[in-house]
C-alpha cells in the first residue's frame, strides 16, 4: 500500500491562472479594438496616414492563428474601434442612437474580414490573401443593405499619403489593398525577425541544437481570447505540418519572400505610379468659380430658413459678379453653387426662380442649382439644374443614390419605435436615374452630388461619358462642425487622381474646395462663412487605368480572397484523408 502526499496548495496552483495569464488573454482584444482607433486616427482631418499600415499590422497580431470565432469577434472589436469615432457625427443632431446603430452593423462587415484573415492566416503568404478579404469585405459594405455605406473605406484615408498614385492604377480597391498589404507585411516581417532572434539566442546557448521550423505553419496562439482556446486540427484549422529539425538561426526563405514582397510592392508599385498622377490641361482650361453662400443656423433645422440660404447664394453671385466688373476677379466659365442652395423648388415658385435669375444673368455665366423639386405627386428630388443666362434652366440631374435614414426613409414604421427623428424627413426623396453631364460654356462637368462621391460607379460613370471635370455640390450643414466634411473632401481628392480630373466641391456651409488632377487642394474655405472660389483648373479628357477597367480590379482582388478562402477551407479536408490514409 502506498500513499500520495499532495501539497496543500496544488490545486489551487492547477486551477487558478496567474495574473500574468489572465491579463494574457485580453491582449488581443486590446489589440484589434486599438488598431481600429489606430486606423480611425489615419483619416482626416489629421495628416496621419501613415497610421493605417502600422494599424494593420497590429490587426494581424491579433487575429494570426486565431480560430474563426475568435477572428470575428477580434474582428468586430477592431470594426468598434474605428467606426465608433469615424461615425460620431451621424449622431450630431439626432442623439447617439442613430450612430451606434450605424457603428454596431457596419462593424459587422469588418468582423467578418477578421473571421476571413483568421482562416488564410495559416496559409503561406497569407497577407496577400488577408488584404484581398479585407477588399473583399469592404465591397461588400459599399452595396449592401440598402446600396451600402462605403464611408470609411480605407482609400479614403490615402489622400496626403505615398500610396495615393495607385488608385489611378486600380481604384479605391487596389489603393486600400496596397496599405492593407503593407500592414500584414510589416507584421509578419517582425514576427519572422523575432523568430530569428529567438533561435539565435538558442543558438548561443546550445551551439549545434536545433528547434523546430515554425515560421510557415499557423503560430501557436500565445495567447487567446476569452471563449477561445488554442486551434487544433478540425473543420477550421488544418493541422501543421510535423516540424523537422532547422539548423538555428536559419528562416524558410518562402515566408521572407512573401513578407519583403507584401511591404515592398505596394511601395514599389505607387512609385512606378507616379507618371499616370498628372495635372496637365490636354483640353485647355476653365474658370469656375464655386459659392459657399453660408445656411442661418447649424442642424437639421438649417432649411427652416430655406429662403435665407438661397438669398444668400444669390448674394454671394452677385458679388462675385461685382467684383469681376471692378476687374478684382477674372470672369467664370460657369459658376457651382451647392446641394440644397435653393430648397424652395422654383418651378413651383416664381419668386425663387427670379431670385436665381436675377443672379445668374449678373454674373453671365452658365450655373449649376442644387435644388429640391417636389412634384404634385410622388417623391422629391434632389436635382441639380443647369441654369443659363437669358435662358433659365435647360437640364437636370437628380441625384441617383439618395442617403437612406436621411433623404428617405426604409422600414419607417418600424423606425419610428426607435426614433422619432425619421418623421422629420416627413416625406421621401426618390432617386434618379440618369448619369449627370452638363455642357457648361463648353466644359463636359461631371456631377455627383454629396453621398454619391463615395460610391466609386457614381463618380466613374461620369468620366466615362465625357466628364473633363467632376464637381461634388454638398450640403454638410446638418453635421456641423464635424470631421465629416473633411473625410468628404479627402474622397474627392482620392477622385480626383483616381479618373486624373479636376474636382470641384461647393458646399452650402464649407469646407468648399477647388482639387487639381494630381489631388492637390488649390483653393478651400472656412466652415460656416460665406465665400466665394476662383480659380483656372486643367481639363482633360484621357483616362486613367483605374477609369477604363472599372470593377476588374475589385473583381480581381475579390478572386484572391475567394482563393484564400476556399484553400483554408480544403486543407483541413485533405488533411484528414492524408491521416485516414
Amino acid at each position: 500500500m502506498s500513499a500520495t502526499i499532495t501539497p496543500a496548495d496544488a490545486s489551487e496552483t492547477d486551477t487558478a491562472p496567474a495574473p500574468a495569464h489572465r491579463l494574457r488573454r485580453f491582449a488581443r482584444p486590446a489589440a484589434a479594438l486599438l488598431s481600429g482607433f489606430v486606423l480611425y486616427l489615419s483619416f482626416p482631418p489629421r495628416p496621419l496616414w501613415w497610421l493605417a499600415p502600422p494599424a494593420f499590422a497590429l490587426l494581424g497580431w491579433a487575429l494570426r492563428g486565431r480560430r474563426l470565432r475568435a477572428g470575428f469577434g477580434l474582428g468586430y472589436l477592431a470594426g468598434l474601434g474605428f467606426l465608433l469615432p469615424l461615425l460620431v457625427w451621424t449622431g450630431e443632431e439626432v442623439g447617439p442612437g442613430p450612430w451606434l446603430a450605424l457603428a454596431a452593423v457596419e462593424a459587422l462587415f469588418v468582423a467578418a474580414a477578421g473571421l476571413g484573415v483568421a482562416a488564410v492566416s495559416r496559409l503561406p503568404w497569407w497577407p496577400f490573401f488577408a488584404a484581398g478579404v479585407w477588399i473583399l469585405a469592404e465591397g461588400a459594405r459599399a452595396r449592401v443593405p440598402f446600396g451600402g455605406f462605403p464611408w470609411g473605406k480605407i482609400a479614403f484615408g490615402q489622400a496626403d499619403g505615398v500610396f495615393l498614385p495607385l488608385a489611378a492604377v486600380g481604384g479605391t480597391p487596389l489603393l486600400g489593398f496596397a496599405v492593407a498589404l503593407c500592414g500584414f507585411g510589416l507584421y509578419e516581417a517582425a514576427r519572422l525577425f523575432r523568430s530569428r532572434r529567438a533561435r539565435g539566442d538558442l543558438d548561443a546557448a546550445a551551439p549545434g541544437a536545433t528547434v523546430p521550423d515554425t515560421t510557415a505553419a499557423a503560430p501557436a496562439p500565445d495567447a487567446t481570447v476569452p471563449g477561445d482556446t488554442a486551434p487544433t486540427p478540425d473543420a477550421t484549422s488544418a493541422p501543421s505540418p510535423a516540424p523537422g529539425p532547422r539548423r538555428t538561426g536559419a528562416l524558410p526563405r518562402g515566408p521572407l519572400v512573401a513578407a519583403a514582397l507584401a511591404v515592398l510592392l505596394p511601395v514599389t508599385g505607387a512609385l512606378a505610379a507616379l507618371p499616370l498622377v498628372d495635372d496637365s490641361a490636354e483640353d485647355g482650361t476653365a474658370t469656375v468659380a464655386a459659392v459657399q453662400g453660408n445656411v442661418p443656423r447649424l442642424g437639421l433645422d438649417f432649411n427652416a430658413q430655406r429662403r435665407a440660404v438661397l438669398d444668400n447664394h444669390a448674394a454671394r453671385t452677385r458679388e462675385l459678379a461685382r467684383a469681376v466688373q471692378e476687374k478684382r476677379e477674372p470672369q467664370p466659365d460657369f459658376v457651382l453653387w451647392p446641394e440644397n442652395s435653393s430648397d424652395i423648388d422654383p418651378y413651383a415658385n416664381a419668386d425663387a426662380a427670379d431670385v436665381i435669375d436675377e443672379a445668374v444673368r449678373a454674373i453671365g455665366a452658365p450655373t449649376v442649382i442644387g435644388a429640391v423639386i417636389a412634384p404634385e405627386t410622388g417623391k422629391l428630388r434632389n436635382t441639380l439644374i443647369q441654369w443659363e443666362p437669358g435662358r433659365g434652366p435647360v437640364a437636370t440631374y437628380d441625384k441617383r443614390h439618395v442617403q437612406p435614414f436621411g433623404e428617405y426613409i426604409p422600414m419607417r414604421p418600424l423606425v419610428r419605435i426607435f426614433n422619432s427623428n425619421v418623421d422629420r424627413v416627413s416625406r421621401d426623396f426618390g432617386p434618379g436615374g440618369k448619369i449627370g453631364v452638363f455642357d457648361l460654356a463648353g466644359t463636359k462637368v461631371g456631377l455627383a452630388t454629396c453621398y454619391e462621391a463615395a460610391f466609386d460607379w457614381a463618380v466613374r460613370d461620369t468620366v466615362t461619358h465625357g466628364a473633363q471635370l467632376i464637381t461634388v455640390p454638398s450640403n454638410n450643414a446638418t453635421f456641423g462642425r464635424s470631421e465629416m466634411t473633411y473625410q468628404q473632401l479627402a474622397m474627392s481628392r482620392v477622385r480626383a487622381v483616381e479618373h486624373s480630373r479636376s474636382v470641384v466641391v461647393p458646399v452650402t456651409s464649407g469646407v468648399s474646395a477647388v482639387i487639381r488632377p494630381d489631388g492637390e487642394v488649390v483653393a478651400e474655405t472656412r466652415m460656416f462663412t460665406p465665400d466665394v472660389l476662383v480659380e483656372t483648373v486643367p481639363l482633360r479628357s484621357s483616362q486613367t487605368p483605374a477609369t477604363r477597367m472599372g470593377t476588374l480590379p475589385e473583381a480581381l482582388l475579390a478572386a484572391l480572397a475567394a482563393a484564400g478562402l476556399g484553400w483554408s477551407a480544403l486543407r483541413p479536408v485533405r488533411a484528414r484523408r492524408t491521416r485516414t490514409e
